[in-house]
């Protein structure tokens, strides 16, 4: 499985990553803060990365003095169709120097053998770069469905993955006693190379886990991504990172009071502020995971 790797000889480490998506709408009360507030909020708050999407070239510059002035990492998104939409997208990522590229694969009517094929071609054109790549999983994608994901697991030895079991848990209404999808969930989690952090009821994709993690679906949750950091820890090296992304998306991810007027969907959430909680909780599901492996 691919990883991230900086090239130093310290010890492997959490890269815990704000999603750029997730500041749409993020301000002081006012007025949303502006890019270099955001980033500038984002590092102050202890974040070491940031997750977004390549700039647009009269935008790069301005966006490699912010994440040298703040020493932040930072990793794309892509939605390729084909191996030459992800060929196009690495050569333009290893211009811009990103750490890694995360795939949301299209689309969900893709399936079997040709799938496969695809999810290959992706795997091996990443592979030819030197460019750390995921596979996202992720609803209305190729990987739409848990069952069909671990049959591309299975088929495909060197296929690694951004593990977001937010969407398989709505996507299989996946509450109360859900023992049976246990297994396919850990096959998935052999394959873990980054996380996308967020918790699901099994109704909604995204839901308020209380002021300090009081939702009850948020232990099920944090034993995954326990889960997957000790599965990636067991072969890491010096100078391995492990990017743990938190991705509260905006409305309509983002549950609010008035779902159908734009102009007016104030969310029930701060999501500023569970952004930071969920990074908190992923220091915590890490530092245990080292803790473990030391005893």
């Amino acid at each position: 499985m691919n990883k991230i790797n900086n090239g130093s000889s310290a010890p492997p480490r959490l890269d815990i990553q704000q999603s750029w998506w997730a500041m749409n709408g993020i301000g002081n009360g006012v007025r949303e803060w502006i890019t270099e507030e955001k980033v500038e909020k984002i590092a102050e708050a202890g974040f070491t990365g940031i997750n977004g999407f390549l700039p647009p070239q009269d935008k790069q510059e301005e966006w490699h003095h912010l994440l040298e002035k703040y020493q932040l990492s930072f990793s794309i998104s892509a939605y390729p169709w084909n191996r030459e939409d992800l060929s196009i997208l690495l050569k333009q990522a290893q211009d811009f120097g990103v750490q890694h590229v995360n795939s949301q694969v299209m689309d969900s009517f893709v399936i079997g053998e040709e799938a496969v094929q695809l999810l290959k071609g992706l795997t091996e054109e990443a592979e030819r770069f030197g460019t750390p790549h995921f596979v996202e999983t992720h609803r209305g994608r190729i990987t739409q469905d848990l069952l069909r994901t671990v049959d591309y697991v299975k088929a495909i030895p060197n296929l690694s993955l951004t593990i977001d079991f937010s969407h398989y848990v709505v996507a299989g209404e996946m509450v109360g006693d859900i023992f049976r999808a246990e297994p396919f969930l850990n096959e998935l989690l052999q394959r873990c190379g980054c996380i996308h952090g967020r918790v699901s009821n099994g109704e909604q994709v995204q839901v308020d886990i209380g002021p300090n993690g009081e939702h009850p679906m948020l232990n099920r949750f944090k034993g995954w991504w326990k889960q997957g950091m000790e599965k990636w820890l067991m072969d890491a090296r010096v100078g391995d990172i492990f990017p743990f992304v938190c991705e509260l998306g905006p409305p309509g991810y983002a549950i609010t009071k008035n779902s159908y007027s734009k102009g007016n969907m104030e969310e029930i959430s701060d999501r500023w502020e569970q952004s930071l909680l969920l990074k908190r909780i992923a220091e915590e599901q890490w530092a245990e995971c080292v803790k473990g492996l030391e005893e």
